[in-house]
């Protein structure tokens, strides 16, 4: 996989979760701890983004 795909794969996966993470905030029935996790996960995929880019 080159360095270009693998970046378009995470930036990917980066819009999946922060459509989960605007779901789940909607939604009542989702914890607080889920949803943390879900914006920690993001957060290191936008590094590792970063990193890759650079």
């Amino acid at each position: 996989m080159s360095v270009a795909s693998h970046i378009a794969e995470l930036k990917r996966k980066h819009e999946n979760l922060s459509t989960a993470v605007e779901v789940a905030q909607r939604s009542p029935g989702t914890s607080d701890l889920d949803i943390a996790e879900m914006k920690k996960q993001k957060l290191k995929i936008k590094e590792e983004i970063t990193r890759l880019s650079q």
